[in-house]
């Protein structure tokens, strides 16, 4: 396979700093395309939440200066690490400024005000790194809004900047509800022209999008599985920019994320209280048996017990899971649920298991290894999201033998078999439908399987453990996308 230069740039990175799936992404994309040649390098910004004795991180000679348009230049410091466990250099935009805070987006639930200047200065520091370092990237794979001006960058700006002159980009959709969206004034700061200004790139409704920007501009684009890549074409997931991913369709891929199976395996996991595996599942009724107890459940074996580990918000489906709370609790179940989110939901929760001591049970937070215990303890995980980039617990599960039962959209749908009868092929139980009645009936049904069909559930089990969903797979995918950049942009010079 032919090595490339490829810089991908992220507002976070596991283990520096974390939100959302996007860090888990660029915290182990790279070490999987390192494995196959590629010179890889990882760029993010130096919150003050990255330790830089813990990482040992080393400061490099010289400051970097970064133009910002009518604010003028900024300049930063530059910190370098390794990405744990690989020798993928990572630098650390370092601007106390803009980075210099609590969070990483937002403080108390309230958006940072100059997120258009923060990230407008990461996109262009990204840039002059490039040039700093001496770095001549084959590939700029940039991801989500945060860094979705590289691509108008490089078409404007750095058009004629022989750093750049062989560079392609890639944007990668982690999550299309969130897309940048701000005052026009931040043009100024952009500093590609006021011609840019239109409803083909950066405008919309009066202000700019800089994810739109993103997806016209750049030689690529893809979404965290084949599925999501198809629903943002469609009014229902497209959070209005569907007309023109859709007017982009040529350039757009589908490649599901990879999991850390070294993190999430029962085999070696380090949080659980019996390892196990497919030739031998002893250990998952003790861990059954041990989360039960955590919870303070009946300690009932015969009982099919149903995890959930999320966020509790409405793209999760939470909503659809109150609404169905009370239909399934006439059932004989148990339901632990770990999450923290919305407060009403964890208000009404708490008080379902209040009401239904024996049935659910919640932790209102989040604690890695109760994570990691519901998986290998539970015998069905519910994902009722109604949306769904990628998905990571699901692909988890499958790992642990604990059945999903998700919602057929995005990620979900790409990773679960649907059980119909035919316990050789399915690996969970799917709903179509974002509804609390199709959330219930489901649930239903697979609860009448664990009691009518015991034979169905050990073969679903077996299945699930099966799946493989390995980042050099994802790597593979993604080598085969820039080669066809670096091809395209070639021969666009030749014409």
């Amino acid at each position: 396979m032919t090595s490339f230069n490829i810089l991908l740039a992220a507002s976070e990175v596991v283990p520096f700093a974390k939100s959302g799936g996007l860090a888990d992404v660029a915290g182990a994309l790279p070490k999987a395309l390192r494995a196959l040649g590629h010179d890889v390098r990882v760029v993010m910004p130096r919150y003050y939440i990255v330790d830089i004795e813990k990482y040992k991180l080393k400061k490099l000679d010289g400051s970097l200066g970064v133009p910002m348009g009518s604010m003028g230049e900024a300049w930063a410091a530059v910190y370098e690490g390794v990405l744990p466990g690989s020798d993928v250099p990572v630098y650390f935009i370092d601007h106390e400024g803009f980075f210099g805070r609590k969070g990483l987006y937002d403080e108390d639930g309230q958006a940072y005000g100059d997120n258009d200047n923060r990230f407008i200065f990461f996109s262009k520091a990204v840039l002059q790194l490039a040039k700093k370092l001496r770095f001549k990237p084959d590939v700029i794979h940039t991801n989500d809004w945060h860094t979705a001006a590289i691509p108008l960058l490089i078409n404007t700006t750095y058009a004629f900047d022989p750093d750049f002159e062989n560079t392609g980009t890639l944007l990668t959709i982690h999550n299309l509800q969130h897309q940048g969206k701000f005052y026009k004034g931040a043009m100024d700061v952009l500093g590609v022209g006021w011609e840019h200004y239109n409803a083909d790139e950066l405008e919309e409704f009066g202000g700019i999008n800089l994810l739109k920007a993103g997806i016209v501009h750049a030689d690529a684009v893809n979404a965290v599985s084949r599925k999501y890549a198809s629903e943002i074409r469609t009014a229902e997931f497209g959070w209005g920019l569907e007309g023109l991913i859709d007017a982009n369709a040529s350039k757009l891929y589908g490649i599901l994320n990879g999991v850390d199976y070294d993190e999430w395996s029962p085999a070696v996991d380090p949080f659980i209280t019996k390892h196990f595996d497919a030739d031998n599942l002893a250990g998952k009724a003790l861990c059954k048996q041990d989360l039960q107890r955590e919870f303070s459940l009946p300690e009932r074996a015969d009982v099919p017990l149903i995890g959930l580990v999320g966020r509790l918000a409405d793209q999760k489906g939470i909503g659809l899971l109150a609404g169905a709370i009370w239909n399934l609790m006439e059932l004989d179940i148990q339901i632990v649920l770990l999450g923290t989110g919305e407060k009403w939901a964890e208000y009404f929760f708490s008080d379902v298991a209040a009401k239904y001591p024996d049935k659910f049970a919640c932790y209102i937070g989040y604690r890695n290894d109760l994570a990691h215990r519901i998986e290998a303890g539970s015998d069905m995980f519910l994902m009722p999201s109604l949306f769904e980039p990628c998905g990571l617990n699901q692909i988890y599960s499958l790992r642990y033998g604990t059945l999903p039962i998700v919602r057929a959209t995005g990620g979900l749908d790409d990773t679960i078999v649907n059980y119909g009868g035919d316990q050789q092929s399915g690996t969970g139980f799917k709903f179509d439908f974002a509804t609390p009645d199709a959330l219930s009936n489901t649930v239903k049904w697979a609860v009448e399987t664990w009691y009518e069909d015991p034979d169905a559930i050990d073969q679903m089990r077996l299945n699930a453990m099966e799946q493989r969903f390995d980042w050099e797979v994802a790597a593979e995918a993604y080598s085969d996308i820039y080669c066809h950049i670096i091809g395209g942009r070639r021969s666009s010079r030749h014409q």
